[in-house]
């Protein structure tokens, strides 16, 4: 059987962040519609589920959002319903995004006790100035003790940074850093402010009430942060993700990046599902019946709007739509999602990609390339947008 990982996205958050463009809507107690996306969420995973055929479980991500909102009943279920249709091969990686006012100790052994084994929690700072340009409802001493109380209930915890924010100096980022190195966590995933347009901070850009921070700042942000955190024992080994040693890597993400199939539920999730059979014949897709080739990787997202998830999946089983890739599509992406990664992209992976700019950009330092992979310097992933665009060009 091949493995199949899930990612569950849950919309719902207490604040929208101006930074934020996730599929995302204010959290304002409504029991009824909140309750009926839950079902939806389960029905649209056994529907996926029939459309697959026997797979076994790599590994669960609760995302969003803030799934840590949800019920941990709830959580539970869903993590009993994902092992009944996937039987998983051993223990797997099930993580649950957090914040840290959600860290009552009651709740995280809720979680815990539903199956959660791995807990990411967005602080995004420890200074409280950031922590309110960011639009967070929490101050760098409530992020602590929350985190603190992750590390009483998890073994295994990630903490999520945002850095090269304006006004912020190397000096002080490479403190928070070192600070957060020594908090106990075994993941740190530090991104650089992206200024996205259909956010408050897109808006503020355009009126000039905002300015992100020079480019040649922001590599040097970059090259603080490889360096701090490698010295302090994290391993980057993905473009904004550090690990103490390999077990600490994030099993979930590495699943997708480097190719195994997953499902996406939840209004405006994503997947990747490869629909096949013994016999190679063509088999019906789970959302509209139609025929799909098998042995074929196929992109599946889901309606985003919460309402009309919910009634999609009333009224067909699921709420995604799905559209075959071409090989070359399919090596593409691959080649986009591996090059981010330290160890790179298999060699096979970009069979029949045409990749004419790659011998100039081995010369110049920007590529390399094993017996097995194809991989990025870091010279080259530091530049990794344009590398690719030189790439597939």
């Amino acid at each position: 059987m091949k493995p199949v990982a899930l990612y569950i996205h849950w919309p719902y958050c207490a604040r929208i962040c101006p930074y934020c463009d996730f599929n995302v809507t204010r959290d304002r107690n409504q029991t009824e519609i909140q309750t009926r996306l839950f079902e939806s969420i389960r029905r649209d995973l056994h529907t996926q589920a029939q459309g697959l055929g026997p797979r076994h479980l790599a590994s669960v991500f609760f995302g969003g959002g803030t799934p840590s909102l949800m019920p941990p009943d709830w959580v539970a279920a869903l993590i009993e319903d994902a092992q009944t249709l996937f039987p998983p091969q051993g223990d797997i990686e099930i993580t649950l995004e957090a914040n840290p006012t959600d860290a009552e100790i009651a709740r995280y052994q809720a979680f815990r006790s539903a199956g959660i084994n791995r807990l990411s929690i967005g602080i995004q700072s420890l200074d409280d100035q950031a922590l309110k340009f960011l639009g967070r409802n929490h101050s760098a001493r409530e992020a602590l003790t929350g985190l603190e109380t992750a590390l009483s209930v998890f073994s295994r915890v990630s903490l999520d940074l945002i850095y090269a924010l304006p006004d912020q100096t190397l000096s002080q980022w490479e403190a928070e850093l070192t600070r957060t190195a020594h908090l106990g966590v075994e993941h740190i995933s530090p991104y650089q402010l992206g200024i996205e347009p259909n956010t408050a901070f897109g808006r503020a850009a355009r009126r000039g009430t905002l300015k992100p921070v020079d480019p040649e700042l922001g590599e040097a942000f970059y090259h603080t942060t490889q360096s701090v955190l490698t010295r302090l024992g994290f391993d980057a080994y993905e473009v904004s993700n550090h690990a103490k040693g390999l077990t600490a890597r994030s099993q979930h993400n590495l699943n997708v990046w480097e190719g195994v199939d997953y499902i996406g539920i939840g209004p405006g999730a994503h997947g990747r599902l490869t629909f096949s059979d013994d016999s190679g014949h063509k088999n019906k897709d789970p959302a509209h019946g139609r025929l799909t080739y098998s042995n074929a990787r196929h992109a599946t997202v889901a309606e985003p709007d919460l309402k009309t998830y919910i009634s999609r999946v009333n009224d067909h089983g699921t709420g995604i739509d799905i559209e075959r890739l071409s090989p070359e599509e399919s090596a593409e992406e691959a080649l986009m999602l591996g090059l981010r990664l330290t160890e790179g992209v298999r060699h096979e992976r970009l069979s029949g990609l045409a990749l004419n700019a790659k011998p100039d950009l081995m010369a110049d330092g920007f590529l390399d390339q094993s017996d097995t992979h194809l991989f990025a310097t870091p010279k080259g992933r530091l530049v990794l947008d344009r590398l690719l665009l030189e790439l597939l060009s």
